[in-house]
């Protein structure tokens, strides 16, 4: 049976209109009454909450939903960073027509709040000024809660990456226990995951045509509850972890084994008359739940049962996971108490067109008036950027990207993103002829994508990179150094640099694009993540072996040289990462050593919801495998101790770790590497320094310090410029280069 990758029965610029598109497009959609009275509006039909300050710029949530909310003829209005200790703020556009579309913001909350460490952060990118504090923990529940106080019978829509990365029962590393699903805990009506605009436009389609929020259970991508399981439906029980069980005698392989009534026909059933003659019998197709994907729904184990047992934790992650194509995947049911909490398969991915037009409708690319001159950093770190894509395939264990986006590429066009560098050319106050990145989760996956759809669509693998690159993956770049081209040559145009993470195993690939991105875009310094260098934790993140980023690194090197530039590559690591032993992490520092690296911001692994590495960190087990009570365990660093051991290995250039390093390898039987040797580590004597302080200041910037708000460099020991100037802080991509 061949399998594609199911098509969308609209298009987003395809639903009719809602009436009050008469209204037309807002300069800035409303955050106040008067506002809304400016516009001519007596009520708004939609209001998104969230825990961001309102900026109309594409790289943040509320502006495309809202954005595309009214391009489809609704008036949407909306509530920032609002005071949560009553309703007050929450009724003060008045009430909704169709419902709250809750958002905590393009962060999760508590990692917007909180260090790896747990320790409160003192600032916060999305805030104007920089402050912390101006969003509550789990912001989409609390939300929720007022948003319920203010009008009771309005219904709650929650969405974004919050949202999406806890939509099921999900380990909290805050409270370090099972949570339920957030659509459980919020008391919210549906739940909107991974690329939600086409589930947002049905949605809000559909109620203002006067369906209710309840029956609304047939949208991809979305969260909803249900008591029963409908007629119609098979499940299939995974509540369990599977071991061996009696053998069945075969019978007919065209009868569904879980309807016993069929299967009592089936064993009963004699031949027919005019069978009997040729001793045949005849064969009957039933419904299966091979044959029928779309109607099947895999019962996960309970909250109860997966909170208890972290290894079910473990099972139930690792069937999340592999129902994430969306060409395969089913639908998902998970028991809360007396209620089932659905999930129905991911978003179909959007296509060229329909991410041209959502990076096409009005932005006014700035934040809201309302905020004067107040600076956002996270605005300030992007507003002369460019998302040309969005997913990734990579899969790494540690991040939440493929889990929200997808791992299908979905890419804009050519001309889209041209139209948007000369936008922010002729638009953007401050714009200097600099493009700070030209990019997206992973910046060279523009255009790549499996070589057969129909193997697209039946793929199960978490990742398309991982142990090696596929065979069926298209690593062709081609397209992406046309696009380098034709975007550098734009008059007023002087430099398109690239900050977004860079697959380097990929990059190797294609020689022609990374002398592309060295000779060209290249501000410098091109920070790179291997993560690590030892098998161990590279298995367990899915990462690519150490070797090839040495190939990447000659390439660099090769290229940088040839055009007479001297550039350096800024290699990031982590700590702490399950998987990970103590020896490990030493094998790592004495590479560091070798290659003459002094890294000066330590990352420590931070168990994010949902992500695969943060299901081996709370049980102990790998999911990326078969998990069973007997299966083998990943080494996990828990302890302070431990962690502060392995972040120490990281820096252990600095006189602060070294007794701590002095111990440690004492108690590893490696003293050989105490002394002051070029081959050993760290030094015998203590010198009497006081303690080292870091740039970033423990990854946060002091309360009422003058730089408050600003976000500081992250930098890796090199050799200082030639001017003997200090480096100023620059615009950092959305995440190191892979």
């Amino acid at each position: 049976m061949s399998i594609t990758i199911p098509v969308a029965k609209q298009q987003l610029f395809d639903f009719p209109r809602y009436w009050a598109e008469c209204f037309g497009p807002a300069p800035f959609l409303p955050m106040s009454r008067e506002e809304m009275d400016q516009l001519g509006w007596d009520s708004c039909d939609i209001i998104i909450v969230t825990g961001d300050a309102y900026v109309d710029h594409p790289s943040f949530g509320m502006a495309i939903i809202g954005r595309l909310l009214e391009a489809q003829g609704f008036r949407v209005g909306i509530i920032s960073q609002p005071d949560w200790q009553s309703k007050d703020d929450f009724m003060k556009l008045g009430k909704p027509n169709l419902f709250y579309g809750v958002a905590a913001g393009n962060m999760d909350s508590m990692i917007n709040r909180y260090t790896a460490d747990r320790k409160v952060r003192s600032d916060d990118a999305y805030t104007p000024g920089g402050k912390g504090g101006s969003r509550p923990d789990r912001a989409s529940l609390v939300y929720s809660q007022r948003c319920r106080e203010a009008y009771k019978d309005v219904p709650i829509v929650l969405g974004g990456i919050e949202a999406s990365l806890r939509r099921i029962a999900h380990y909290d590393y805050w409270q370090d226990k099972v949570r339920h699903s957030l659509l459980i805990d919020a008391k919210a009506d549906i739940l909107l995951y991974g690329n939600a605009e086409r589930a947002v436009i049905e949605v809000a389609h559909r109620l203002s045509r006067g369906e209710a929020i309840a029956d609304i259970t047939d949208i991809r991508g979305t969260a909803f509850v249900r008591r029963d399981t409908p007629v119609g439906w098979f499940e299939l029980d995974s509540t369990r972890i599977d071991r061996p069980g009696k053998i069945d005698k075969i019978i007919n392989p065209y009868v569904n084994t879980q309807d016993t009534s069929a299967c009592a026909v089936e064993q009963a059933k004699g031949p027919t008359e005019d069978a009997a003659d040729e001793g045949a019998q005849v064969v009957q197709l039933l419904p299966h739940p091979r044959l029928e994907r779309d109607r099947t729904v895999i019962r996960l184990p309970s909250f109860d049962k997966v909170k208890s047992d972290p290894v079910l934790y473990a099972h139930a992650n690792r069937v999340l996971h592999l129902e994430t194509n969306p060409g395969n995947a089913r639908a998902l049911v998970q028991r809360h108490g007396d209620r089932d909490v659905w999930f129905a398969p991911p978003p179909i991915p959007l296509s060229t067109e329909e991410m041209d037009y959502i990076f096409g409708l009005p932005y006014a690319r700035i934040p809201h008036p309302a905020y004067g001159d107040a600076k956002i950093p996270a605005y300030d770190m992007i507003r002369f950027s460019v998302n040309i894509m969005r997913g990734c395939f990579g899969g790494c264990t540690f991040c939440s990207i493929t889990e929200h986006e997808g791992r299908i590429i979905q890419n804009r066009s050519h001309d889209s993103i041209i139209r948007e560098i000369e936008e922010i050319r002729d638009k953007v106050p401050g714009f200097t002829g600099v493009i700070s990145d030209l990019g997206g989760p992973t910046a060279n996956m523009y255009r790549i994508a499996c070589k057969s759809p129909e193997i697209e669509a039946a793929c199960r693998k978490p990742s398309c990179v991982f142990p090696g690159i596929c065979e069926n993956l298209n690593t062709d770049h081609s397209s992406l150094i046309g696009l380098y081209r034709k975007a550098r040559e734009l008059p007023g145009v002087k430099k398109i640099l690239i900050a977004s993470g860079l697959r380097y195993d990929l990059a190797v690939e294609s020689p022609e694009y990374v002398k592309e991105l060295v000779t060209h875009h290249v501000g410098g310094y091109l920070k790179i993540a291997p993560e690590h260098t030892e098998d161990g934790p590279l298995t367990k993140m899915m990462k690519p072996g150490i070797g090839s980023y040495d190939r990447f690194k000659q390439m660099f090197e090769k290229f940088s040289k040839e055009a007479g530039k001297e550039q350096y590559l800024i290699p990031y690591f982590i700590a702490a990462h399950p998987g990970t032993t103590d020896e490990d992490m030493m094998n790592l520092a004495l590479w560091l050593k070798r290659n003459g690296f002094r890294a000066d911001q330590v990352q420590a692994f931070y168990p994010s919801p949902m992500a695969t590495a943060t299901a081996m960190y709370h049980s102990g087990k790998n999911p990326l495998r078969k998990v069973t009570y007997k299966s083998d365990g990943v080494n996990i660093v828990k302890g302070e101790r431990q962690r502060r051991l392995h972040k120490a290995f990281l820096r252990y250039h600095d006189p602060k770790n070294w007794p701590l390093l002095r111990d440690a390898l004492k108690e590893m039987g490696r003293s050989d590497l105490i002394g002051n040797g070029k081959q050993q580590l760290i030094p015998t004597f203590q010198p009497a320094v006081e303690g080292y302080q870091s740039a970033r200041r423990k990854n946060s910037t002091p309360a009422g310090s003058k730089k408050a708000g600003r976000v500081l460099t992250q930098h890796t020991g090199l050799p200082p410029r030639e001017t003997g100037a200090a480096r100023k802080p620059g615009r950092k991509g959305n995440r190191p280069s892979r």
